[in-house]
C-alpha cells in the first residue's frame, strides 16, 4: 500500500479535528482541507479501502490503528518542525504552522531522529499544544478551559491556541496575547466580547477567538 501525501493529509486532518472535539464526517474534511465534497468522497473511499479508516452508519469517520499510527507520525513531525523553526531558526511563533505544513512530508526518518536528539519530545509546540493527539477532555483534565468559559475575574495564563488560523494568530500577536502571556480577566460584555487587562492595556476579545484560546489560572506570585 502506497502512502501518498494526500492520504497523510487526510489522516492527520482527522486526528486534528478530533483533537478539537469535532465529530469527523465527510463535510468536516471538506471544510478543514478546503476541497470539494466529491474529492472528499473519493479520498474517503481510498482510505477505507486501504484499511486506514472506518466509516460508521451515520457517516462518522474514525482512524483505524494503522491510520492512527500514520497520523501520529505526521503530528509528531509537524510538532518537531515547528519547534525547530522557532528554537533553532528564530521564526515567529505565529508563522511556523504554515511552514511546518509544507515541510512535514519531506522530512526523512534520519532527519526526524536528529531533531528528536536535539530537541527532545516532551516540550510543547510554539502554540502551547502537546505533541500528538490532545482532546478538549485531555486539556480540561489538566485544568485548562477555553477563554470564553471564564466566569470570574482573576489572573490567567494563555496556555494553548488553535494554530490553524494564521489571521487569528497574527491578531493575538498584535495584542501580545501569545502562549505564556499572563493577563487579568475583567468581565464579559453584552456583545459576548470579554475584557482583558494585559501590560496596562485593556483588550476586547470576541467570542470566535475566545472559543479557540485555552487558559489556566495563573500561579500566585507569577508575573
Amino acid at each position: 500500500m502506497k502512502i501518498t501525501i494526500s492520504k497523510e493529509d487526510y489522516l492527520k486532518t482527522i486526528a486534528e479535528a478530533e483533537s478539537e472535539g469535532e465529530t469527523v464526517i465527510a463535510a468536516t474534511l471538506a471544510r478543514w482541507l478546503h476541497i470539494s465534497p466529491p474529492a472528499v468522497t473519493a479520498g474517503v473511499h481510498r482510505l477505507k479501502r486501504d484499511g486506514l479508516i472506518r466509516v460508521g452508519k451515520e457517516g462518522r469517520i474514525q482512524l483505524t490503528l494503522p491510520g492512527r499510527e500514520i497520523a501520529d507520525r505526521l503530528l509528531n513531525r509537524h510538532h518537531l518542525i515547528e519547534r525547530m523553526l522557532t528554537e533553532i531558526f528564530g521564526m515567529e511563533w505565529y508563522k511556523v504552522h504554515d511552514e511546518a505544513e509544507r515541510l512535514e512530508h519531506a522530512v526523512s526518518e534520519d532527519f526526524e531522529q536528529k531533531l528528536i536528539a536535539m530537541l527532545g519530545t516532551t516540550k510543547d509546540c510554539p502554540h502551547g499544544n502537546v505533541v500528538g493527539s490532545d482532546t478538549p477532555q485531555d486539556r480540561r483534565k489538566r485544568g485548562w478551559i477555553p477563554l470564553d468559559e471564564v466566569q470570574t475575574p482573576g489572573n490567567f495564563r494563555l496556555v494553548s491556541v488553535y494554530e490553524r488560523d494564521r489571521l487569528m494568530l497574527e491578531f493575538l500577536e498584535s495584542l501580545k496575547l501569545r502562549p505564556g502571556a499572563q493577563f487579568s480577566w475583567v468581565g464579559r460584555n453584552y456583545d459576548e466580547t470579554v475584557t482583558l487587562q494585559l501590560d496596562g492595556q485593556t483588550l476586547q476579545i470576541g467570542a470566535p477567538v475566545a472559543r479557540r484560546v485555552w487558559v489556566a489560572a495563573a500561579k500566585a506570585g507569577k508575573n
